[in-house]
This record gives C-alpha cells, sequence and structure tokens, in this order.
C-alpha cells in the first residue's frame, strides 16, 4: 500500500493523461511532465499489470484521478458500488486531486457511455449538491468538479453555468476543475464570448485546468459546431484563451488531455512544454 501520510499536491505545471503505451518512456525521461492524471474506472480491478505499473509511477509523479462514471447529475442516487471501488482506489493511491464531470450518464438502471448535459435549475442543483456531499464524505476528500462542453442550452435553465458552478462549489466546499477547451467549444456552439466566462469564472476555486482538441463541423446551417473529441493537439484560439486565463488567476496544475487517436510521447511533451511557458514565463527584463 501506498504511504497514506506523504505529503501530496499537484504541482502549478503541466501533466498529461497517462496511457500505458507511454509507461517506458515516462519512467526513464520525463521531461517537462510534472504529475500524471488517470481515469479511476480503468483501475479499480484486483491488481495486475496496470495496477503495478500504477504504483510505479505513483512513487515518481503526483497522479491526478479523474472519474468518468459517477453521473454526478443523474437523477437516480449515486451507485454505492461504484463509491466503494473509488474509495478503495483514492485509499490506497492517496492521490494529489480527484475529480469528476458535472454530467450525468444514467438513466433509470441503464449506463450511456456518454457525459449528457444539465438544465440550471433550483432542482439540479440541489441534486448535484447531494450527491457531491455524500460522494466527498464517502472518499474523505474533496472533489473537483468540471465544467461541460455542451451544443445547446436548456430553455427550462434558471441561470447561467458560470453562477451554477459557483454556487455548488459555496454550498459543498468542493473545488472546480476548469477544461478551457470545453469553454471555447461551449461559447463556439452556442455563440456567446469565451472570455466574458472566464473573467466570470471564480478562478480562486480552481483547482486543476484541462486542455484539449476538438473537431470541427457545421451544422444544418452551416454554422461552425465543434465536438469535444479528446483527439487532437490544442488549437491556438485555446491557447490564447488558456493564456488569458492564466493571466488572470494564476498559474494552475494544467493537463494536456489526449484520450483519442493518441500520439507518441513526444508530441504530448511538446504540448506540456507550451503550457508550461504559459504557466512559467521566463523573464527577460536585463
Amino acid at each position: 500500500m501506498l504511504d497514506a501520510t506523504a505529503p501530496h499536491a499537484l504541482p502549478a505545471i503541466a501533466g498529461i493523461g497517462y496511457k500505458s503505451q507511454h509507461f517506458s518512456g515516462l519512467m526513464a525521461a520525463p521531461g517537462p511532465v510534472g504529475w500524471l492524471e488517470i481515469h479511476a474506472e480503468n483501475y479499480m480491478g484486483a491488481g495486475g499489470r496496470p495496477l503495478a505499473q500504477l504504483r510505479a509511477l505513483a512513487e515518481r509523479f503526483p497522479i491526478s484521478v479523474h472519474g468518468v462514471g459517477l453521473s454526478i447529475g443523474g437523477e437516480r442516487p449515486l451507485d454505492t458500488d461504484h463509491l466503494a471501488r473509488l474509495r478503495h482506489l483514492c485509499d490506497w493511491l492517496n492521490p494529489a486531486s480527484f475529480s469528476e464531470h458535472l454530467a450525468w450518464s444514467t438513466h433509470d438502471t441503464g449506463f450511456l457511455n456518454d457525459l449528457l448535459p444539465l438544465p440550471y435549475t433550483q432542482a439540479t442543483l440541489a441534486r448535484i449538491c447531494t450527491h457531491i456531499d455524500q460522494l466527498q464524505e464517502v472518499l474523505g476528500r474533496r472533489m473537483l468538479l468540471e465544467n461541460p462542453s455542451t451544443y445547446l442550452a436548456f430553455a427550462e435553465s434558471e441561470m447561467a453555468e458560470v453562477d451554477f458552478l459557483s454556487e455548488i462549489a459555496r454550498r459543498t466546499g468542493c473545488g472546480l476543475l476548469l477544461d478551457v477547451n470545453n469553454v471555447f467549444v461551449s461559447a463556439t456552439n452556442q455563440g456567446w464570448d469565451a472570455r466574458a466566462y472566464i473573467d466570470a469564472f471564480p478562478l480562486s476555486a480552481v483547482g486543476e485546468i484541462h486542455l484539449g482538441g476538438h473537431d470541427e463541423d457545421a451544422d444544418d446551417h452551416g454554422r461552425p459546431l465543434l465536438i469535444d473529441s479528446h483527439g487532437r493537439a490544442v488549437v491556438d484560439p485555446v491557447w490564447a484563451l488558456y493564456a488569458h486565463t492564466i493571466a488572470r488567476g494564476g498559474p494552475r496544475p494544467t493537463l494536456i488531455e489526449w484520450d483519442n487517436n493518441v500520439p507518441p510521447l513526444a508530441e504530448l511533451m511538446q504540448e506540456a512544454a507550451r503550457a508550461n511557458t504559459i504557466l512559467t514565463p521566463v523573464d527577460v527584463t536585463p
């Protein structure tokens, strides 16, 4: 078992999402990668090579655990078996951070393989806060909640997304995970100002930032439609929005999120190095 008393914190530099094909390279020469993120559901088994490799990585890197299957926004209660497996993983690993999505993926007894959006109503707010309170009590640790990528708005929404997230953080004490690519995708798809969203966001509550790629398409009327795909490099407008975020809120641990069409480790390191130049700019003052 990993030492639960060891100090853990995500450094305010760039990390990458861990993929098993990069294990040897990371162990040999991590380069600009300061920390790693794993998806919780990939490590809930009883042993084997994945957990052995994770143990070795955790001795060298701070680890962030990112959940994708809790369905925090779902109408049914949280799955207690899933919670128990998640707690076992976090007790064993003692990660520097745990995060989940502002989304739902369950209906009745079924599980949908997607992260679906929610209307921002008082009823939804109360349900999510109840679920986060339960999760944080079970884990015995503060969680971070990630803003979604969206493609439409609900007519019944009663508040803006930033206000909704701010109120969740206020009521539950959770932190926030700011996915800058998600902000850019949602702003483009719905026609609002991404910088204004960042300017209104409670940056003091942000414990981690995500940067990822997206695919470009068009809707039936020819308007731009961006798809949060995690399968490409970060585009220049997202880098610019990220630089604006860091200028306003200060350095934060920043993940290069690339889950599909995963490139060689060297390409991920290039993206991490670019993030680090924004997080820790070189002082050229004579």
